[in-house]
């Protein structure tokens, strides 16, 4: 029932995206957009209304006493957060500072249905802790009960608390006073405005596709209107080239201040989806005919990054973000890729924590581990993380 139920969202989603980027061109797609149109002018008022509520302090924010980091985006998807979240705890760690990663756990299991009315109906939903998906020693979750981000940020970082609950304000009482955190990195938080405190809004905007298509959800991938970006401390510039003069020209116009740092997802090996302890050099891939696998939002950023370490792309495979593979699906894909003469298969580490156990091996499957590299706006990044720090 839950697979089902999983594949039609996927292939709703993937519909959505078609009507929503002008991919479907026929009457019915056109009247959906002019509802999906209607519908965003409602969701814009619904955004602007709720931000008035917390700033008249109708609705109350609660502040736990620690510094509070979120790392956001103002489009839905695909700009290339955990890897941004990773490198900040990563830094702020190696200041001294015991970080937790709080995130809502998107798509990740949710507990058995007897279980949550059983909460509901006893009124114990505030009391019910968050799941730990590391303790900053140990990973204690797979990456379905935990979700793929969560799950993929405990496991590259060691020392670092990783909890999910889609009540962060929970989950971060949990982790100052279980595990005697001082600093609470929200992963997607910055339309988080329940939790207050000494905050540092860190936005995150995707150089290919920095407005969406311009248009507010459900008509286009905006969360809310680009202006909004004003009430970012920090701006990341994903995914760049280095020629981003109109993007910077745009974010300044809104945002005179924050500083802006210019980045990319640097790749740094390729490791065995299924044997941790075997790797290669990315010049590996040099001449070599790949194929991919992917189910993220941009996979297009991903297959070009291959082309530029010189792979030969003879075979690309698509499912919709976050899709979580079966064993089928992975053997067509190899079966495919056979026919096309690829040599191997690569992934992204977001997909690897999806893939299943499969029977055969008759093409090698890796994914490509990436870090942040910053391009321009060092000493922003460095500034950002000195506030941060400054006890």
């Amino acid at each position: 029932m839950r697979e089902t139920l999983r594949a039609w969202q996927e292939q709703f989603e993937t519909f959505a995206l078609e009507v929503i980027f002008d991919e479907r061109r026929d009457k019915k797609a056109a009247l959906l957009r002019g509802v999906l149109f209607g519908l965003s002018k409602i969701f814009l008022l619904i955004v602007k209304g709720r931000r008035w509520l917390y700033e008249a302090r109708i609705i109350r924010d609660h502040p736990l006493g620690v510094q509070v980091i979120t790392v956001g985006n103002l489009t839905v998807g695909g700009t290339g957060k955990t890897p941004v979240v990773e490198k900040l705890a990563r830094v702020l760690t190696d200041q001294g500072r015991k970080v937790a990663i709080l995130s809502r756990g998107y798509r990740s299991k949710p507990p058995p249905l007897s279980q949550r009315l059983r909460d509901k109906l006893l009124l114990r939903e505030e009391t019910t802790p968050p799941r730990v998906v590391s303790d900053g020693t140990s990973l204690l979750l797979n990456s379905e009960d935990a979700g793929d981000e969560p799950f993929m940020l405990a496991s590259n970082l060691n020392d670092v608390v990783v909890l999910t609950d889609k009540d962060r304000v929970k989950s971060g009482r949990y982790a100052i006073e279980l595990f005697g955190c001082d600093t609470l990195l929200l992963d997607d938080g910055f339309q988080y405005w329940k939790l207050a405190g000494r905050r540092h809004d860190i936005v995150l905007v995707d150089a290919q596709q920095p407005y969406g298509n311009e248009h507010l959800l459900p008509r286009g991938t905006l969360r809310e209107p680009f202006d909004h970006i004003k009430r970012a401390d920090t701006i990341f510039i994903t995914k760049s080239t280095g020629e981003n003069t109109s993007l910077r020209a745009r974010i300044r116009k809104h945002n005179p201040k924050a500083g802006i740092i210019e980045s990319i997802h640097w790749p740094l090996f390729l490791e065995d989806v299924f044997n941790p302890n075997h790797r290669e050099n990315i010049e590996w891939l040099k001449g070599k005919k790949v194929a991919t696998l992917s189910g993220i939002a941009q996979p297009e950023s991903f297959e070009k990054s291959l082309v530029q370490q010189k792979a030969e792309l003879v075979y690309t495979k698509r499912f919709a973000d976050h899709h979580r593979f079966n064993q089928q699906e992975v053997l067509n894909a190899i079966n495919r890729a056979k026919k096309r003469r690829a040599e191997v298969i690569i992934t992204t580490q977001k997909d690897a924590v999806r893939f299943p156990k499969i029977d055969r091996r008759d093409l090698p499957i890796y994914f490509m581990r990436v870090e942040i590299k910053i391009l321009s706006g060092a000493k922003d990044f460095d500034e950002c993380v000195r506030k941060i720090c400054m006890r």
